[in-house]
């Protein structure tokens, strides 16, 4: 392989700490007229341009962006494949959603050729919007996962994904067994898991859609494979939690039936949470756990305000997710845009940098794979996008009143959306280009 080595000069932003920790000024870096360089898919050095130019080699390739800002790529937290095509379903909560919209939409997945095309779609979508990682529930079929990593693979994407398990209070059309999905996720695990940039993650669904059985051999993969991740639902709307509390009447309450089954640990993520108590939250701190932050969803299915400040209180990792088809937007601009809402509504505030934290390095922290993605550190997968300042004519217009980095980030974060990202790169691959 040749040396791949290029340079990207724009301004450049991006997270190195969280501002609850150390305080807005201290948790991000600005460079307003910045040089990013790659190489071999790699970051290999980040900072003011007048001071790296004069280190790099005179025939480097130099790509200059104007009017743009580079950030990190992405991450998404908390999203599901096999909803794309009912984003946007009218008129229900949680459970009759479910019930309405969801099963049936993701029934299709069992037929092979219908998992390739949207899997297709989806990776698109997510790299139209400056997603370049995701936490991705597929369907119940193991096919869904193959079509979604084979996919992702191609383009050397840093994805996690798993098949759905779930067991019972579903269709019939749509159940596996305790059995079935532990051999299933075991042969997804031996295919994709640590293959390339990919990972796997055992994923079942939420506690009502799963038995003892199927909680505890959940658990017996995490044993399995140690640096697996679980991903699932927890304390999202208030006639769930009531659901799990009759299921599960011998445990304290739904954090601890996922405790019970050893489901807890640093490569766990929660979505939602929006109804968690002092406890539960201390709980998930303590076992590493990390929490989806799903406004965008929590807002459109009604489900409640996630309480942001106490996650903070305890220290807890806390990651940002569209919640594609609950949540309406694929773009995490679109999804901080309602985070601030969602803060509003409770007397707090979200500053820009916390946005960008939580879109950024706090969704890899709450993946544990800060070391890799997240920032643009040098040593870093090269996972970026230019974001461009006139995508739109009011975007323009608005950004010409900016009178600091801290004003164009939050405006980019509320008027922004898809159109907003001009290119979008994975280790150091152009992979998206408006």
């Amino acid at each position: 392989m040749p040396l791949t080595r290029k340079a990207y000069r724009a301004a450049i932003l991006h997270s190195i700490a969280d501002p609850a920790e150390v305080g807005i000024e201290a948790s991000y870096e600005y460079f307003e007229d910045g040089l990013l360089v790659v190489d071999n898919g790699q970051i290999s050095a980040l900072g003011h341009a007048s001071e790296l130019l004069a280190s790099l080699p005179a025939d480097i390739e130099i790509t200059h962006y104007q009017d743009a800002l580079i950030t990190p790529g992405f991450i998404d937290t908390h999203i599901h494949l096999p909803q794309t095509g009912m984003v946007g379903a009218y008129g229900e909560q949680l459970l009759d959603w479910l019930n309405t919209y969801t099963f049936p939409c993701e029934s299709q997945f069992a037929d092979q050729a219908h998992a390739e095309e949207v899997a297709g779609i989806f990776i698109k979508e997510l790299l139209r919007n400056g997603t370049t990682t995701a936490l991705v529930f597929g369907s119940v079929h193991p096919q869904s996962m193959n079509a979604f990593f084979e996919a992702a693979q191609k383009l050397d994407l840093r994805m996690i994904a798993g098949k759905v398990m779930m067991d019972r209070n579903a269709p019939d059309y749509l159940t596996d067994t305790a059995e079935s999905s532990y051999l299933e996720s075991k042969a997804l695990i031996e295919r994709w898991h640590g293959k390339g940039r990919l990972h796997y993650a055992v994923t079942p669904r939420f506690a009502p859609t799963s038995t003892p059985e199927q909680l505890t051999l959940a658990g017996q993969l995490l044993g399995e494979y140690p640096d697996l991740y679980m991903q699932t639902h927890i304390s999202e709307n208030l006639q769930e939690v009531e659901w799990v509390k009759e299921l599960f009447p011998e445990r304290k309450g739904y954090l601890d039936v996922y405790d019970h089954y050893q489901l807890l640990g640093e490569r766990s993520v929660f979505a939602h949470g929006v109804h968690l108590c002092d406890d539960e939250c201390a709980r998930l701190a303590q076992t590493g756990s990390a929490v989806a932050f799903c406004p965008t969803s929590n807002l459109f299915l009604g489900s409640g305000l996630f309480n942001l400040p106490m996650a903070e209180k305890h220290k807890l990792n806390v990651g940002l997710g569209t919640d594609v088809g609950g949540g309406t937007s694929f773009s995490l601009l679109q999804t901080l845009n309602e985070a601030y809402k969602v803060m509003q509504l409770q007397g707090a505030r979200l500053s820009p940098f916390k946005s960008l934290y939580l879109a950024t390095l706090g969704g890899a922290r709450a993946l544990r794979l800060e070391e890799r993605i997240g920032t643009l550190q040098p040593g870093t997968d090269a996972d970026f996008l230019v974001l461009d300042y006139n995508a739109t004519p009011l975007l323009s217009y608005r950004l010409k009143q900016s009178k600091s980095i801290a004003e164009t980030l939050f405006v980019l974060m509320t008027l922004g959306d898809d159109r907003t990202v001009a290119q979008t790169y994975a280790a150091g691959n152009l992979v998206h280009q408006r």
